[in-house]
């Protein structure tokens, strides 16, 4: 086996363009928790998104265990993108007012990824979008494939349900042959449950730092947030609970 001798950690992971990606505007202490907290959160997203696409190949191959394994290593990440809200909260108001006049027009409302994630989700119109021609491309792409339930369905479909018929019937079904689908589905209400837990926490933590006021980028900030909230992905995986 041949091996770089050149190749370092450093190197192999690009350390120097990483750790030199965060330039404060300020001289506040607290802007670089900021930048850092985001960056890290556009790497999730990236590896989200990586998982996502790859969970809907390992639908459209019908493999449940690979799709199983898949789905819960997405939960993970999710948990730690929720989990790091608590450290953007060690950040008092006044800390973030020290420098938020620098972020200028920059807002998380131009998160092409967030936005491409929520398309392989399922959302198909967006309010806010990326100013960048080559994030709006990947994100109306993402709108014009099949979304994660639309792989789902197709799952089943190669397992031997009918989704042409009553999707409730269904989804009963499934849920009665109590198989892998039925796993896979479950994991799908815990996704929807992560997003869901990320909004609230999300606008939560909006609200305990600048209250009612105006987001940065022109949004409207916290009010914008609460709209999102209780929104299911997978509507239909809820409401078959009544009948379960």
């Amino acid at each position: 086996m041949n091996t770089d001798p050149s190749l370092t950690y450093t190197s192999y992971l690009a350390l120097d363009e990483v750790l030199g990606a965060q330039r404060p505007r300020s001289a506040e202490h607290d802007e670089m928790l900021f930048i850092v907290i985001h960056q890290v959160y556009e790497l999730w997203f990236k590896q989200l998104l990586h998982e996502l696409r790859y969970l809907q190949e390992r639908l459209a191959d019908g493999d449940t265990a690979h799709a199983i394994r898949t789905l819960r290593r997405i939960l993970t990440v999710l948990k730690v993108v929720v989990a790091q809200i608590d450290v953007l909260e060690t950040m008092t108001p006044s800390q973030f007012t020290s420098f938020r006049t620098r972020l200028d027009a920059a807002s998380g409302f131009q998160s092409a990824q967030f936005r491409e994630l929520e398309a392989v989700l399922g959302r198909r119109s967006f309010e806010y979008y990326p100013a960048d021609p080559q994030a709006r491309a990947r994100i109306e792409a993402a709108m014009s494939g099949p979304s994660l339930f639309d792989s789902f369905l197709g799952y089943l479909a190669g397992q031997g349900y009918d989704v042409e018929g009553d999707r409730r019937a269904l989804l009963l079904r499934m849920y009665a042959d109590d198989a892998g689908p039925a796993v896979i589905a479950e994991h799908l209400v815990d996704l929807d449950e992560g997003i869901q837990e990320w909004r609230y926490r999300h606008v939560k933590m909006v609200e305990r730092t600048i209250g009612d006021k105006s987001g940065t980028g022109g949004s409207s900030g916290a009010g914008y947030l609460r709209e999102t909230l209780f929104r299911p992905v997978f509507p239909e995986l809820w409401a078959v609970r009544a009948n379960l």
